[in-house]
């Protein structure tokens, strides 16, 4: 284990102005705090935050840094609180040692929500100071490198966790060498067979190509040495993880892959970079399409080279990567090679923010924080931003947009801004109006055609690859869905304030809308249209002795019986409250001789908050709450009914429902369709082609289904189906 003298020596190395008295403190308080604890391993745990701070001193930083990995699991592991830190440490180290404390209180959420949320407060602290996370890398680096002590049970979890999270978080920060060994720790874990696999054909692609490497590397240093340029050449080899990825991306095995090996060629100027590039493909033939310049064009993580592929010697094919040594610095360390991070002030997030891309990243993804977004989504709009490559594209006016690859023009819309994303209706792609849903490519110039009219369709959501899109348009969406609940519940409390002859005031609503635990008007009329609230409930609040006088004097009065029913109180057939609930008559069992039926476009089913409406001298017609046919009845408050299901247990009846789905015009896709529905036990009614263009037919299906959960199953599985672009509901 290493000693105290021994770890400051270490950040002595590389910074002669070393805080010995700090490092010193926190190596003792550490260790005391952890005391007799011992890992998984054995070892005692004070060993692992040593190795932590050891893993930073690599990536040169700063002192406070050192002292935080010393310190990151005093809170969460031992008796030392907070106010302890920053009493002992300051702040500054108390607040980053905060940012590593996983979440708890979360006993109750699922793993994934609880995944999510420690995930949040990590990017929200890292946000603030970007140390937080080369701190919880180095954490997370050291725990893989010693997963074989942890039980096997658990091993899987975390190493899917490193591969889906912290990897590529890595990797979007520039951090490449960390990034690439979590990623191989990660897949020897996760997949020992085909890392073992792997791992001995390269042994064994070494020993039979070893001469003709050497062969190419004195060829490009003697091409180098013709032209006047002086440049450092080194080989490098692929990881297992790296060309397992590549064999199932591009679906070929090990002996078809030709860049296994490559060469890295190092220079002191930029310009040494384009001259050694001109020199080798003047010498060997490019292979097309293989030539990349993120020199000109950095990667959002702001890692620069020069990327080509050249017909070599022996007509081998050999790649290669042109790059100086600050850039390959940043290649390797990322936003840890800062300087800002060198000198130990770390203070200016501003500066950072300006000369950071990566950063610029991470402020983005902060922003979808602070939208709110459920824990699950948030995780999984974080997880497509973290694994996509890019292409680069442009506006109009020249402006940079880096886009996951497979981004769409919606996607690239709201990469510029969420106004512009909400408002698309079309796009022109180098001058052509293109569809939508086409995939972007490099260099493109996207010009987005704007309506002030447009609402963003729930549909897209499954086209746009971005998370920033995929959560404005649920936004959107779910602020389309409450403003029509709004509009409801302002049409069901104004025929209210009528029956009362009082005069519609949201001003006097405002004044109750705390006593309902909302925060605005808005919120309270969007609960009254989805039933959440009841109307009457609420004008008991607003004019308490009106309502009382009325309902004290209502009992014989016919005319209440209806405004009764305009409030959410209904009747049964003897003009009593139904026999089941205070509030509804049940649907089934407690009507007598009234005819039930349900609305024929779109159907209800068990699980739907619904209402009725009454038609004399036909019965009571059954409506989801939202559905756009109630519009109809409107001025009509006197026929709304407030009803419910009363579906006793084990009910063999199906309901109908409708949905509409968007498919590929592929042949076997309605077969495909149908078959899905029918291995989840639904029944098919009747089915309707509304529109069929070129590349997808609009299906309309009349389902029967058990409730909504079944209809919801069914509509899951269908989304799941490579055929099918998109289901939605008609009406439910």
């Amino acid at each position: 284990m290493m000693r105290q003298y021994e770890l400051v020596e270490r950040v002595a190395a590389y910074n002669p102005a070393v805080n010995e008295d700090l490092l010193n403190r926190a190596y003792v308080y550490a260790m005391k705090k952890h005391g007799t604890q011992k890992r998984a391993s054995g070892d005692p745990y004070f060993s692992h935050p040593l190795e932590v701070a050891a893993i930073i001193t690599e990536l040169r930083m700063d002192d406070a840094s050192v002292a935080v990995a010393l310190l990151h699991d005093t809170i969460e592991d031992t008796s030392a609180t907070r106010d302890e830190i920053d009493k002992l440490f300051g702040t500054e180290i108390g607040r980053l040692v905060d940012g590593l404390t996983k979440i708890d209180r979360l006993d109750l959420m699922s793993r994934e929500a609880r995944q999510a949320e420690s995930l949040r407060k990590l990017l929200l602290a890292v946000a603030d100071d970007v140390r937080v996370l080369l701190v919880k890398l180095a954490d997370r680096l050291h725990n893989m490198r010693t997963i074989q002590y942890v039980p096997e049970a658990k091993r899987g979890r975390i190493a899917e966790e490193t591969m889906e999270i912290y990897a590529p978080l890595a990797g979007r920060m520039g951090m490449q060498a960390v990034r690439e060994e979590l990623e191989e720790l990660s897949f020897r874990t996760l997949n020992p067979e085909a890392y073992a696999t792997i791992a001995a054909k390269l042994v064994d692609l070494r020993e039979r190509t070893g001469g003709d490497i050497e062969t190419i590397q004195v060829a490009l240093e003697k091409r180098l040495q013709d032209s006047g340029i002086n440049g450092e050449i080194r080989g490098r080899q692929k990881r297992p993880y790296s060309i397992f990825a590549k064999m199932q991306r591009k679906a070929v095995g090990f002996e078809q892959l030709s860049d296994i090996f490559g060469f890295r060629i190092f220079f002191h100027d930029v310009s040494d970079c384009y001259r050694a590039l001109g020199a080798v493909h003047t010498e060997w033939r490019m292979v097309p399409g293989r030539f990349k310049d993120y020199i000109s064009t950095p990667k959002q993580n702001g890692y620069q080279s020069l990327h080509t592929t050249v017909v070599g010697p022996g007509k081998q094919r050999v790649e290669l990567q042109l790059r100086t040594y600050d850039m390959d610095r940043i290649a390797e360390y990322g936003i840890a090679a800062h300087p800002l991070y060198k000198d130990g002030i770390a203070a200016d997030r501003d500066r950072l923010a300006r000369e950071s891309s990566a950063y610029a990243w991470l402020r983005q993804t902060v922003e979808h924080i602070a939208h709110g977004d459920a824990p699950e989504e948030f995780l999984e709009n974080t997880k497509l931003e973290l694994f996509q490559d890019q292409v680069f594209c442009f506006t109009p006016k020249g402006r940079l947009i880096a886009l996951p690859r497979g981004a769409t023009p919606i996607d690239f819309a709201y990469a510029v801004h969420t106004d512009i994303g909400d408002t698309c209706v079309g796009a022109k792609v180098n001058g052509k109006l293109t569809p939508l849903v086409t995939p972007l490519e490099n260099g493109d110039e996207v010009e987005i055609v704007r309506s002030e009219a447009q609402r963003p369709p729930p549909a897209w959501e499954s086209v746009v690859v971005t998370g920033k899109a995929r959560a404005a348009i649920r936004r959107a969406t779910r602020a389309h869905v409450r403003k029509q609940y709004a509009g409801l519940g302002r049409h069901t409390l104004h025929r209210a304030f009528e029956r009362l002859e009082e005069p519609w005031s949201e001003a006097r609503l405002k004044e109750h809308v705390g006593h309902f635990g909302f925060e605005d008007v808005e919120d309270l009329l969007a609960a009254v249209g989805r039933g959440q609230v009841n109307a009457e409930a609420v004008m008991n609040s607003v004019f308490p002795e009106r309502m009382a006088a009325t309902q004290a004097g209502a009992r014989t009065n016919t005319w209440h019986d209806s405004a009764r029913a305009s409030l959410g109180f209904n009747l049964d057939e003897e003009g009593r409250r139904g026999a089941h609930d205070d509030n509804a008559l049940p649907i089934r069992g407690a009507s007598g001789d009234m005819p039930i039926r349900f609305d024929p476009e779109g159907g209800a089913v068990p699980g739907d908050r619904i209402v009725g409406i009454l038609t004399p001298g036909e019965g009571i017609t059954i409506y989801p709450i939202h559905s756009p046919a109630l519009t109809e009845f409107e001025n009509e408050p006197d026929r709304w009914v407030d009803v419910r299901w009363d579906i006793p247990g084990g009910s063999a009846e199906r309901f109908p429902a409708r949905i509409r789905v968007s498919t590929l015009n592929e042949p076997g896709s309605l077969a495909e369709i149908a078959d899905s529905i029918g291995r989840s036990d639904g029944n098919i009614d009747n089915l309707r082609m509304l529109q069929r263009r070129r590349d997808f037919t609009e299906l309309e299906i009349d389902l029967e289904v058990w409730n909504l959960k079944h209809l919801n199953h069914i509509m899951r599985n269908l989304r799941a189906k490579s055929v099918v672009s998109g289901v939605v509901r008609v009406n439910g």
